[in-house]
């Protein structure tokens, strides 16, 4: 009886390994096939012009200057306004409030802007700015990511705190050491690599938006620094260029995905190297 009971065990365990097994490989094969697209048509765009010249006409030569730089201020933008909301917030949670009626409601809040779809905040941002403005900026494109950026970076910093253990918190209040105190320099230093890695999380999410700045930034085919009018930006022109029936924009919007494509990449593993290292 033991010994059957055992093999039907193991027979089961192979079973859930081997269905495991093939789950992984079959998402890691999508994986590579989509890389290897992008790798394949993309890569013949990745070019010093790509870096330097703007969105061109049909049928001209050009790069994307105005997209990455018009992505880069936008994104610069959100995550100097949001890293510091989403922090304060994610410390009051885990701190001061984190059994209270309050935090409930934050927690609840924020999980349903962590769920919610992109171009539902893009519509929001639309309405208290864009329409009280009178017209797309890159500041309403800014504040769209924003408020992307904030509940991811709300959601890791609680987190990450909440895994630091009380007792450095009660000897270090055991010295008589104030409770903001004990925050700045122990829950805070000791949480450090984790926060850092929801902020690179969270650029990485909103590395790739499309929706909400298609109704906050627009779009501009012009060179433009100035945040208070329709400002590029790489995810819009690539959803341009690839809708459209020219083989130059096709070209330049495969390079801009693999631009996008492994910038995340790259900030996904660096990211998790940094958690890696705080384990």
């Amino acid at each position: 009886m033991n010994r059957s009971r055992y093999f039907r065990r193991r027979a089961v365990n192979y079973l859930l390994l081997s269905l495991s097994v093939c789950a992984t490989v079959f998402g890691l094969g999508w994986l590579l096939l989509i890389l290897g697209a992008l790798v394949r048509d993309g890569v013949a765009g990745i070019t010093p012009a790509l870096f330097s010249q703007m969105t061109p006409p049909p049928g001209s030569n050009g790069g994307l200057a105005n997209a990455i730089v018009g992505s880069l201020l936008m994104s610069a933008l959100a995550v100097l306004v949001g890293t510091p909301i989403g922090i304060f917030a994610g410390t009051y949670l885990a701190e001061y409030g984190r059994h209270g009626w309050t935090a409930f409601v934050v927690r609840f809040v924020n999980d349903i802007l962590l769920s919610a779809p992109s171009i539902i905040v893009g519509l929001f941002i639309y309405e208290i700015l864009v329409l009280q403005m009178g017209h797309f900026s890159g500041w309403a494109g800014a504040a769209a990511l924003a408020a992307i950026v904030i509940p991811v970076v709300v959601r890791t910093t609680e987190n990450m705190l909440l895994l630091i253990p009380n007792s450095l918190r009660e000897a270090a209040a055991a010295l008589g050491t104030p409770r903001s105190l004990v925050i700045r320099t122990v829950t805070w230093r000791a949480a450090r690599a984790g926060i850092v890695t929801g902020v690179l999380l969270a650029v990485a999410r909103i590395s790739g938006e499309t929706a909400p700045l298609l109704f906050t930034a627009l779009n501009n085919q012009f060179w433009s620094t100035n945040l208070n009018a329709p400002v590029a930006s790489l995810p819009v022109v690539i959803f341009q260029f690839a809708m459209s029936p020219y083989d130059d924009w096709h070209r330049l919007a495969w390079a801009g995905a693999l631009l996008i494509t492994f910038a995340v990449l790259a900030l996904s593993i660096f990211a998790r190297t940094l958690e890696t290292r705080r384990s």
